[in-house]
């Protein structure tokens, strides 16, 4: 055996470290967090086995409770108030130190893409808003995206960060704006720690033990749990995918060595297919072979400018690209850009533009989901210093190499939407940290099963309550806006039973619900109104979270109805300082409908009669049942006078489109 010598100074310096530097932390306990004061705080972490823990906070000490599962440990601090910045020392055969501790009141935002949506992503005033975010006392944590079969011990975070211009604008807007409304309101400490993902289902952010109750999840968890299910699948796919990468097969056809790239002006495409931008390529009607595709395809488009326009820089205008992109101008890259709600605004330099023929040139990398160009069709455009001439229509399109040659994914969109799987990587992991409250903002994925919210919902609630120990957690969440086409006339719609659902949620304990009908836009899923969002749901906070009486918390709620004659009379709670019609105007009040025994409704004319309002029709002599703003993207008339719109509802039993969909 040969031996190793070691100079006296680097024998010195080994002796002075640690044997084991083993006593580590969760994400979760770190520089700058926000501690839920008034409860007792558990916190937690790992050590060796048998080493001793200690916990020191505000000049005293706590012994942790040693011998958990992996070298876990625990300690439960005792219940304190608001304040700091505090220090903490946690001691075992390393020292960890934490700085800049506050408490205040923690919320934990979660949900879908309207929940996720960052503020510098074209929020209404965002540059404005940014700019502002002088809050030090506001304390940010944002889970990243991951996805487990089984509950996991930790998740991935760059940490807590303190609310600066610096930090804010990546955090879900609807999250800052509440935060700051409450730290405004109380005086306190704010944690928010973000966990959400968007299109994702509510079956998927719930619990093993939650779905097992339900016949149509149970399945599906016990295949998860016995590693036969999504996780296998997906380990047997990447391992083809992996063997595919390293094949002939996987050479982008557009970037070969030696060969014109697909961006050179030169390159002919020849019979290149079309398709009609903006929109994904899943949705394209005319190209099935697109609807399940992830990967890359190149896009072309040729222009043809003016003499004037020859020398001069441009803007191009691609409206948002699912995922990422790099984008040619007569082979010149202009711009590169990674995330799928990001605009694409890019300069194409003087020297790259010509009169006559031009060539645009777009690699689309979809890495799972939905793929292509997309947006607003005046967001799709090229600006020259006196004209803008609009992208929109076809676009030759080829994939980078034979889509038949790629191995197929079982989870196309990724395993996000399998039941339990984002529960297990971005919730459990955060159980048990004590938390004033719950944000939710989710329903859009789940709207065609609706029916089945109305259990499900309530189930995620129960459960979270469970896992984190507090049967009483607050739990607020914000109906779906408006979006999406609306009838001429009365009809059925999914969307308005899914908010049915959300509204019927409101029997449980401790919830409440921001009405976000009129912030809703019918073209944009994606809402830019997120202060008033958040400030609603800061309003439900006030009354729920922190039991303020006083507060008008909510617009009106339907409370009954009474028939007289060939009218209908219906009472309403929470009218605050009474009821408005926000236009009356003509025979129609703009949103309700009214039936007979028939079931056929129709729209209805009426008054405000005081805090009641009193419906009828010519049509139907003999009503049973009103409807308001029962649609997609209805006409939101009815408020109270403190500017806060009143729910949709009906107050028919009869049954919905989607009743009995699992």
């Amino acid at each position: 055996m040969k031996l190793i010598k070691y100079s006296p100074l680097l024998l010195a310096l080994l002796t002075q470290l640690p044997v084991h530097a083993t006593v580590r932390v969760p994400k979760l306990v770190g520089d700058h967090m926000v501690l839920q004061r008034d409860k007792p705080l558990q916190l937690w972490g790992w050590a060796d086995a048998g080493e001793a823990v200690t916990v020191s906070f505000r000049g005293k000490s706590y012994p942790a409770k040693t011998g958990g599962a992996g070298g876990k440990w625990t300690v439960t601090l005792p219940a304190q108030p608001a304040g700091g910045p505090y220090e903490m020392t946690i001691k075992g055969k390393n020292t960890l130190q934490i700085r800049d501790i506050l408490l205040g009141d923690v919320w934990l935002a979660s949900g879908q893409s309207n929940m996720e949506w960052p503020l510098q992503q074209n929020v209404v005033n965002f540059k404005e808003e940014i700019a502002q975010a002088n809050f030090p006392r506001i304390r940010l944590l944002n889970v990243q995206d991951a996805t487990a079969p089984v509950p996991q011990a930790e998740f991935k975070s760059e940490g807590w960060q303190v609310c600066s211009p610096q930090t804010v604008g990546g955090f879900s807007a609807v999250a800052y704006f509440f935060g700051r409304d409450l730290h405004q309101q109380y005086k306190v400490p704010i944690g928010l720690i973000s966990s959400e993902w968007g299109g994702t289902l509510a079956e998927a952010w719930t619990s093993g033990v939650a779905l097992r109750k339900f016949p149509e999840f149970a399945p599906q968890v016990a295949a998860l749990e016995s590693g036969t299910g999504p996780a296998r699948q997906q380990a047997d796919y990447q391992a083809a995918l992996a063997a595919w990468k390293k094949s002939p097969a996987s050479q982008d056809r557009g970037l070969v060595p030696g060969q014109a790239s697909w961006a050179d002006p030169a390159y002919t495409p020849g019979s290149w297919p079309t398709m009609q931008l903006p929109g994904l390529w899943e949705d394209q009607t005319d190209h099935p072979d697109l609807s399940r595709f992830d990967g890359i395809i190149w896009l072309r488009k040729e222009v043809t400018l003016p003499a004037a326009a020859a020398g001069q820089p441009l803007t191009l205008s691609l409206a948002q690209i699912d995922d990422r992109d790099s984008t040619w101008f007569n082979g010149v890259l202009v711009g590169t850009t990674n995330g799928y709600t990001l605009p694409r605004r890019y300069t194409v330099p003087a020297t790259a533009v010509r009169a006559g023929r031009n060539v645009i040139a777009v690699r689309v990398v979809d890495s799972g989901g939905g793929g292509g160009i997309w947006g607003k069709p005046e967001e799709l455009s090229l600006q020259t210093a006196t004209q803008t001439m609009p992208l929109t229509g076809p676009w030759q399109y080829q994939p980078a190499y034979d889509p038949a040659s790629v191995p197929k994914n079982p989870f196309p969109g990724g395993t996000q939407n399998q039941p339990t799987m984002l529960y297990n990587a971005m919730i459990a992991p955060l159980v048990p940290y004590a938390l004033k409250g719950v944000i939710w903002y989710q329903g859009e994925s789940n709207a065609e099963r609706a029916h089945q919210y109305r259990t499900l919902f309530p189930a995620l609630i129960q459960d979270w309550r469970t896992q984190f120990g507090q049967p009483d957690l607050p739990f607020l969440f914000v109906q779906l806006a408006s979006f999406g086409p609306q009838q001429d006339q009365p009809a059925d719609y999914a969307w308005a039973e899914l908010r049915e659902a959300q509204m019927m949620t409101l029997a449980q304990p401790r919830t409440g619900m921001a009405v976000a009908l009129d912030l809703g836009n019918p073209n944009d899923i994606h809402p830019l109104n997120k202060q008033d969002v958040g400030h609603r749901l800061a309003l439900e906070a006030r009354r729920v979270a922190y039991r303020d009486k006083s507060v008008v918390s909510s617009g009106p709620t339907y409370k009954s109805m009474t028939v007289e004659g060939s009218r209908i009379r219906l009472q309403f709670e929470k009218v605050g300082s009474g009821l408005v019609l926000k236009d009356s105007s003509g025979p129609y009040l703009k949103g309700f409908a009214i039936a007979g025994a028939d079931r056929k409704f129709v729209w209805a004319q009426g008054k405000l009669e005081g805090n009641t309002l009193v419906l009828y029709s010519d049509q139907v002599p003999k009503p049973v049942a009103v409807r308001y703003a029962w649609g997609n993207s209805p006409f939101v008339n009815l408020y109270n006078k403190e500017n806060l719109p009143a729910s949709s509802f009906r107050t028919d039993s009869w049954p919905g489109i989607t009743e009995g969909k699992k």
